[in-house]
């Protein structure tokens, strides 16, 4: 799964992203996108919990890959060009960062700071680079219809892509749509810019902290729909506690106010909306959290860890991590009655710590 992070120039895009990477290693420059990509692990409370138990040799997140999508610094251009849909198409879901903060020594490139313009920005560009794609593959199809003899995935295509297109006429992000298994399909092939999830990161400054979830609330009032997040940002406090230990860490956001780091909210906000969740596996030799979609089943996830696991399927030993903590151990779980056996057509919850049962 890959993100991509957008935003116009000073949004606070780059530094949103070099706090990404900080502790990261695993990065590679794309010289020729011009864009920046670093496999990105996905904070987990409940992995670090488990870790602590069993003292594992190694502890492995799930991971979600982002892409740094390198904007112009030519401040005359001001919106979401033609390279950047192409780049886009590529991308599972967007991090779009917008610039809140007020500094005169950086200069917006639309003269004035206004939350609300630059995200409708945003929805006007992807909109018109979808609309122009849906006129387009419509010319095409017509002249498609006049030489098929079967004609019946051509006038379904014919009639989603109109279906699509009404909805963007009336301003509707593709996003908001109920779809069919059908439109699924073909987003597959036509990776559409606004049916693609999107987190909206307000990048606020330091003295915006108290009255953050007042300016936040207002936005998602508006900008509300199931596919979109709103979440706040301080850039300059998430690159500073990117650079921290651990206890450091803690010290300096207790100084701020702040529970937790607004990036692991961020990132667990894109795996939620990317439609993912995690099981987990634990041991002596390691404990790891398993990325899967939401749905799948025990014999499905089983498959995620290894093939064989898939095709020798037996059962699959399932104790939720809210009752493995509440418990303390396996054998209370056991005692307690909520150590379960569960067969292959088992619908894993987020949560779930399993033992694969296989030949």
């Amino acid at each position: 799964m890959k993100i991509g992070i957008v935003g116009l120039p000073y949004s606070g895009k780059t530094t949103f992203f070099e706090s990404l990477i900080s502790a990261e290693q695993e990065t590679a420059q794309g010289s020729q996108r011009k864009s920046t990509v670093s496999i990105i692990k996905v904070p987990d409370e409940r992995l670090d919990y488990l870790t602590q138990i069993f003292n594992p040799k190694r502890k492995v997140n799930a991971t979600i890959e982002v892409d740094d999508f390198m904007g112009s610094s030519n401040v005359e251009i001001q919106t979401y060009n033609s390279k950047f849909a192409t780049v886009a198409k590529n991308y599972d879901a967007f991090i779009l960062i917008v610039r809140g903060f007020e500094d005169p020594t950086i200069p917006h490139i639309k003269e004035t700071i206004d939350i609300k313009r630059d995200i409708n920005l945003f929805f006007e560009d992807t909109s018109i680079f979808d609309l122009s794609f849906i006129e387009s593959r419509l010319e095409r199809l017509e002249k498609e219809l006049t030489r098929a003899k079967n004609k019946d995935e051509l006038l379904k295509t014919k009639d989603i892509l109109i279906k699509w297109n009404n909805a963007l006429q009336e301003g509707i992000p593709l996003r908001e749509l109920d779809i069919t298994k059908d439109e699924e399909l073909l987003q597959k092939n036509y990776q559409m810019l606004t049916m693609k999830p999107l987190i909206v990161a307000v990048n606020l400054s330091e003295s915006d902290i108290e009255k953050s979830e007042e300016l936040i609330a207002d936005l998602r009032n508006q900008f509300k729909g199931k596919n979109i997040r709103i979440e706040p940002f301080f850039a300059k406090i998430e690159y500073e506690l990117s650079r921290l230990s651990d206890e450091e860490r803690i010290e300096f956001m207790e100084n701020f106010g702040l529970k937790e780091s607004a990036l692991s909210r961020l990132l667990r906000s894109a795996y939620n909306l990317l439609g993912l969740q995690s099981f987990f596996t634990v041991g002596e030799d390691e404990c790891r959290a398993w990325t899967i979609r939401k749905g799948m089943t025990a014999q499905e996830a089983a498959g995620v860890i290894h093939t064989d696991f898939y095709n020798k399927f037996i059962r699959a030993e399932v104790v939720h991590y809210n009752d493995f903590k509440e418990c303390g151990s396996f054998a209370k779980c056991k005692e307690k009655g909520v150590f379960r056996l569960e067969g292959k057509d088992y619908i894993v919850q987020d949560g779930d710590i399993m033992h694969i049962r296989h030949n």
